[in-house]
């Protein structure tokens, strides 16, 4: 059976176990406490060096610890329904898609975060390393999600979904990186309407509430 090393609170792992659910995938979860700094002891790191969730074992014992990797293992293992496309344009136009809600979304909260709390200092990046915070960085974070948050607006006039016609990761990661926001006081605000029309609609889905 898959395996994913899991963190309950932590937005990474939250994107693995929707495409998961989405695929109607099971799997053993391993919870992994990341406020105790679980990750960086020794047991942790022999089962994932990076020191990072989510890690994912596949059946054959191959070991992955990236969701763009984890993504593509479980599309190429289990192929309905689709999540990163069919035809060659859909594949290339979620990636993109994919790839910005990741470093425009979800990275520029995390910079905002990691650059602040005290609970984080040193821990400005994720991994074995650590890092000091830059409280600029923090501040500029917190402009890259509100540009973030209006970018996405104007993306979803008069669509369903963020790229193609179809659900897809790009959806996944958008709506883990909108909901990641509040752990920095930010969320959308009535000038983005079509944002939260699209967030409610994700909120129908079941693995969302995961």
């Amino acid at each position: 059976m898959i395996t994913l090393y899991d963190c309950a609170t932590a937005p990474s792992p939250r994107r693995a176990r929707i495409f998961l659910a989405e695929k109607g995938i099971t799997y053993e979860a391993v919870p992994v406490d990341l406020r105790s700094g679980e990750q960086m002891g020794e047991a942790y790191r022999q089962i994932n060096p990076q020191c990072t969730v989510p890690a994912l074992r596949t059946d054959e014992g191959l070991l992955l610890t990236d969701n763009a990797a984890i993504a593509a293992y479980l599309e190429a293992r289990y192929p309905n329904p689709p999540l990163l496309g069919v035809t060659p344009e859909e594949k290339a136009e979620i990636a993109s898609w994919n790839w910005r809600m990741e470093f425009e979304g979800l990275l520029a909260v995390a910079e905002a975060l990691r650059n602040s709390a005290p609970a984080m200092a040193n821990r400005a990046l994720p991994g074995a390393a650590n890092y000091p915070q830059i409280a600029a960085l923090a501040e500029r974070g917190l402009a890259r999600v509100e540009q973030f948050f209006d970018t996405l607006n104007q993306r979803l006039a008069g669509r369903q979904f963020i790229a193609t016609g179809c659900f897809s990761v790009a959806d996944i990661t958008a709506a883990v990186a909108v909901d990641f926001a509040r752990i920095v006081k930010r969320k959308p605000g009535q000038q983005h309407a079509e944002l939260q029309r699209w967030r409610a609609d994700m909120a129908s889905r079941p693995s969302m509430a995961l």
